[in-house]
């Protein structure tokens, strides 16, 4: 998983919003000693019941605690206000800010899907920079901060979200908020190399340390971020004296996020979970599926997928007519170019499979481009023999968790997983393969599909005490305790600016 899911920018593992996960928490009391809470995204809430994953699990944070969402309102107006639009949502408070529609697109299409979500995902190649866009996305965390400080007590807790407000803390530090202010990235973080071919690189690591935790996906990442604070020389927000870049952040931390597996459980019981499952199960005739569930992106290793299935039936004749592919891949950003270049790519590698093996009685491979709800979801995640979730790179990717969950722990399928998603360092017993090289990719669905029960059952056991370790629940919970333990914002600056070393 790397971003928002249901109702925010699609760039996540998730294709559905329309089943609800029901595991919302009690609503705190008015004299809770929990500090309320808001919560900052790229998207708010809409009024559709959000689906199960990150989505549900911040608005069980929300409704355990006194605060608000906060973000854009998906509406557009002349110029910036600084008035944001609330509304009442599933029992929750709501906060909307609307945008200047030119700025939006240089903000959200422009830097931070043309620049920043290309660069750190590696693909440097893809990069469009374009400096109005920049500007753009500074006016428009500004807004967000000029809007949320209005609205922001001291008391409150400010946990923001992603890739598209990565300025938003120092932009409030500005305006004066000594509040404790963590930022979680759902996306990779990139090394120092690719770090510094992003426009504004310097800049954006100097609002980086404006909050009191940045929290990654993967330890990888952390090594990552931290080499680059330890070579900078930042600016203080103050701008009033050169701050080492160790004072700030307070901590930068792995806090690999999960999903509840609880409640996919409960999700491969309901009649329409089980319904997609014997529906997939009586059209496969005892074949075994191989199943792939990824949003339409570049990232994802789409085209070297299907390559690696190609290779599997020509390697190895005696899987042809004994097994089939599905892989359903929502369609997103279909404004930016390269996103319908992907689209293009992918068909015609699935085209080209299915002329080389496909028989009138059998075809290899499905490919769809619809998302489907979770409850169907799971019922597939259930009938799969093996999954295969191969990201050229990815922040978690929380169609592994979903698989292992969802999974039948008498007859497990089998997790095949890219060393380059952060789920790789949680999943040591999945089959981790390198999804550039098609035929090791090929060579782990063979072993996938062969594998006896026995391994499997460990393999999937071993897997599964993982997610259950780090489900979504235990995500948040650590990283707002480690936010609430940090010094005080103003405490931390008086050391700085006295010289002090920091504790």
């Amino acid at each position: 998983m790397d971003e928002l899911n249901d109702f925010a920018d699609p760039a996540t593992d998730a294709t559905s919003s329309h089943d609800v996960i029901d595991f919302a928490g009690p609503r705190a009391e008015p004299d809770s000693p929990v500090k309320p809470i808001i919560v900052v995204s790229n998207r708010i809430p809409g009024k559709r019941p959000a689906a199960g994953g990150l989505a549900v699990a911040l608005k069980k944070v929300l409704g355990e605690r006194q605060g608000f969402w906060f973000g854009w309102s998906g509406g557009f107006s002349e110029d910036y206000t600084d008035e944001a639009q609330f509304s009442t949502i599933d029992g929750l408070r709501i906060g909307g800010l609307d945008l200047p529609e030119k700025d939006y697109h240089g903000y959200y299409e422009g830097f931070a899907n043309s620049v920043l979500w290309p660069a750190f995902h590696h693909r440097l190649d893809l990069i469009k920079i374009a400096e109005e866009d920049y500007d753009a996305y500074c006016r428009v965390n500004e807004a967000f901060a000029k809007a949320l400080i209005n609205e922001a007590s001291p008391e409150h807790t400010i946990w923001v979200h992603d890739y598209h407000l990565i300025p938003l803390g120092r932009e409030l530090r500005r305006l004066g908020a000594k509040n404790r202010i963590g930022f979680f990235l759902h996306i990779p973080f990139p090394g120092p190399e690719i770090f510094s071919a992003v426009p504004h690189s310097a800049d954006l690591l100097s609002a980086l340390a404006a909050y009191d935790l940045v929290g990654l996906q993967a330890q990888r990442d952390v090594e990552k971020l931290k080499t680059q604070f330890e070579s900078a020389t930042l600016p203080s927000v103050s701008d009033q004296t050169q701050a080492p870049p160790e004072f700030l952040p307070h901590s930068v931390d792995a806090f690999p996020i999960g999903t509840d597996p609880q409640a996919f459980r409960q999700l491969v019981g309901r009649p329409r979970a089980m319904r997609s499952e014997e529906q997939m199960v009586a059209s496969l005739a005892g074949r075994a599926l191989i199943l792939g569930i990824d949003r339409l992106d570049y990232s994802k290793g789409l085209p070297e997928r299907i390559a690696a299935y190609d290779k599997l039936l020509e390697k190895f004749p005696k899987w042809r007519r004994r097994v089939h592919m599905l892989q359903i891949a929502p369609s997103s950003r279909d404004t930016i170019e390269q996103y319908r270049d992907i689209s293009e790519a992918l068909d015609l590698a699935c085209g080209r499979l299915m002329g080389r093996f496909a028989e009138p009685d059998w075809a290899p491979i499905n490919y769809v481009k619809r998302a489907y709800p979770q409850t169907a979801l799971a019922g597939l995640y259930r009938a799969a023999h093996v999954a295969l979730v191969t990201p050229l790179r990815d922040g978690m990717n929380l169609v592994a968790h979903e698989f292992l969950a969802c999974q039948d722990p008498e007859d497990p399928g089998v997790l095949v997983l890219s060393r380059f998603a952060g789920a790789a360092e949680l999943f040591a017993e999945a089959l981790l393969v390198n999804p550039h090289n098609i035929e090791e990719t090929a060579d782990a669905l063979d072993q996938a599909l062969a594998m006896s029960l026995k391994e499997r059952k460990a393999r999937w056991v071993a897997c599964m005490e993982m997610v259950e370790r780090h489900d979504v629940d235990h995500w948040a919970g650590d990283f707002l305790g480690r936010l609430a333990d940090v010094p005080p914002w103003d405490a931390k600056m008086g050391k700085v600016q006295s010289g002090d070393k920091a504790d």
